[in-house]
């Protein structure tokens, strides 16, 4: 009998992998995935679609995931503390969203003239990023892990020309993280709002200017139809991470082998997300520029140096908030150092011999 029960279970075992995934009911482990992103909202909600269905697959149904977008348990803003909580498993978002935590946060999602995403993966896998990173969340019963990267992203959506630094004072501008505190500096005033909101804040007024991603997603919100001139390039946010937080006793009550499905199927969705913007972006963009006739500008030089400078120094003052925090700010900038005499010779170089320069 226990001979047959166990080919029995084997048998079920291996129909749950041909299958893809078992049936939500017959999981062992039921999983709820709060997220940010409007759901099904094409690269960021996708992803966590994505990254559901793979720990399903890859676990054999053992594991099954359920995703919310924003609003549908919690609010957007409100998925950290729930996962933290134990209210949800998992959480998918990304770090700047959570300064007010800690400050340190913002280093594991991007920094104004800061690191790329090929660079940002870096740092995080190899660099002592990651470590730094998991260090911060255990604070708060979390573990973090890369799930997405959007690369290098526009600079926003506005309805005023940007010519000089004095076209920035005064705007109310829908802007998260450090490139929020940026502009600030500059005389802006920096808002922070989840996703599903931009449209109707910019085309009623309520923001001036707004930047959310870029080609791919900023033409699924339809925000060329609620502001004149698209500007780039995206200062900053060069190479954003999307993270998925994952509640500790959660992870750590699954089996060893399942801990590890759950991980690397954050470095599948880490790099595939990654692939899809480069993918899909360029068609996105051609669609502004030739069907909807978009505006499309180039910050001026001397803003673009303004804002690096001023970047530079907020940067420097954030890493003078706390002892992790200068911690974190030690092992970035060290990389950061490193990483860009590499890119100049590598990256850089090849990309101005592409272009002729």
């Amino acid at each position: 009998m226990q001979r047959r029960d166990f080919i029995k279970t084997l048998g079920a075992g291996s129909l749950a992998l041909a299958g893809g995934r078992a049936l939500a009911d017959e999981a062992q482990y039921k999983w709820k995935m709060v997220t940010t992103w409007p759901m099904n909202f094409p690269g960021l909600g996708t992803t966590a679609n994505m990254l559901a269905e793979l720990i399903g697959e890859m676990s054999g149904g053992r594991i099954h995931v359920k995703v919310y977008g924003a609003n549908e348990l919690v609010p957007a803003f409100e998925i950290f503390d729930t996962v933290s909580r134990g209210g949800a498993e998992m959480g998918h978002g990304s770090a700047y969203y959570w300064k007010g935590k800690s400050e340190a946060a913002q280093f594991f999602s991007t920094v104004p003239f800061g690191l790329t995403a090929q660079e940002m993966n870096a740092w995080i896998y190899h660099g002592g990023g990651l470590a730094l990173w998991n260090e911060l969340y255990a604070q708060f019963g979390l573990v973090a892990a890369p799930a997405g990267n959007t690369g290098v992203q526009m600079g926003g959506w506005f309805n005023k020309e940007i010519n000089s630094l004095e076209d920035l004072k005064g705007l109310k501008m829908r802007i998260p993280g450090l490139g929020g505190e940026v502009l600030q500096r500059l005389g802006g005033t920096p808002v922070n709002m989840p996703g599903g909101e931009l449209f109707t804040s910019l085309q009623s007024g309520a923001i001036d200017a707004t930047e959310w991603v870029g080609p791919y997603n900023d033409l699924a919100f339809g925000l060329f139809k609620a502001a004149k001139y698209y500007y780039y390039p995206g200062f900053h946010e060069p190479g954003t991470i999307l993270e998925a937080m994952i509640n500790k006793q959660a992870l750590e009550s699954l089996p060893k082998d399942l801990q590890s499905i759950v991980l690397n199927a954050c470095k599948v969705a880490n790099q595939d997300l990654l692939a899809e913007y480069t993918a899909r972006n360029p068609a996105a963009l051609e669609t502004l520029l030739t069907r909807h006739k978009v505006d499309m500008r180039v910050y001026p030089n001397d803003v673009l140096q303004a804002l690096r400078k001023i970047s530079l120094e907020v940067v420097e003052e954030l890493a003078n908030k706390d002892k992790f925090t200068r911690k974190v700010y030690a092992s970035y900038s060290r990389f950061y150092q490193e990483a860009l005499r590499w890119s100049d010779i590598s990256e850089r170089a090849y990309l101005n011999a592409r272009a002729g320069a």
